[in-house]
């Protein structure tokens, strides 16, 4: 088992979060330099990332109906609570931390599924990845700046942008994972001490290795495929700076 996808993956996975950061902050902090009211700067907010919202929502419901817990009706409007903004909220009936864990991770997991799917049929991402594991670096960015002749890319490309923001678990969703994390901890150790280590990492190495291999093409085309919305928000951002002659600290 190669350790280089897992360093892959890690790398594009801290640079999708501080994009998804920067993102939500400039986001937030453009609407309200337009308007100059919170309550509908939060409004504003949320509506370029409502078909994010609504998967993230409903991945929570369906998979908690599906582990059995009891679900309330699902709400995508966004509230202003002090200086936290809820996007949207799914009520879940308290459970064990099994079922709770994968509740939290189900936006994840649709999410990234969404993503690769749209990557595969609009952006002939089987291409990209086969051009990254072969190190084919001009294929590669063949591949990524050919991503704009794709028909209707703006449209999947605003859909990769809306998923993507909102898929990563929240505080709520990521309650519940320290017992799970600890108790594989201990029990990878208890293997390893046990001699089972290297049997474990060669039965479970290639299915590992192909779905980390994945996971950086998905992520990473994600990473491009925000660029332009960075972009956006930052001249949008920069043109109500100077026009209002107020700026927003972050």
């Amino acid at each position: 088992m190669s350790w280089i996808p897992l360093l892959g993956l890690a790398g594009t996975l801290a640079v999708l979060l501080l994009t998804e950061r920067w993102i939500h902050r400039h986001l937030q902090g453009t609407m309200l330099l337009l308007t100059g009211d919170r309550e509908l700067a939060v409004v504003l907010y949320a509506l370029p990332l409502m078909p994010g919202i609504l998967l993230h929502e409903v991945s929570h419901a369906v998979v908690a109906k599906l582990l059995g817990a009891r679900v309330g009706r699902v709400s995508v409007r966004p509230t202003l609570a002090g200086e936290r903004i809820r996007l949207g909220f799914v009520p879940v009936e308290e459970t064990d931390a099994v079922r709770a864990s994968l509740i939290g991770l189900a936006p994840l997991i649709t999410g990234s599924a969404a993503i690769l799917l749209i990557g595969y049929l609009a952006f002939d991402i089987g291409a990209m990845q086969q051009a990254l594991i072969q190190a084919d670096w001009s294929s590669t960015v063949r591949s990524l700046t050919g991503m704009l002749e794709a028909r209707d890319a703006w449209l999947w490309l605003y859909l990769i942008f809306a998923i993507s923001n909102t898929m990563l678990p929240s505080e709520s969703d990521r309650r519940s994972w320290m017992p799970i994390v600890l108790f594989l901890i201990l029990a990878g150790a208890i293997a390893w001490i046990a001699g089972l280590g290297p049997a474990i990492v060669n039965r479970i190495g290639q299915p590992v290795d192909l779905a980390t291999r994945w996971l950086v093409v998905v992520y990473g085309f994600t990473i491009v495929a925000d660029s332009p919305f960075v972009l956006l928000i930052a001249l949008v951002e920069r043109i109500a700076t100077r026009t209002r002659g107020v700026r927003v600290e972050y």
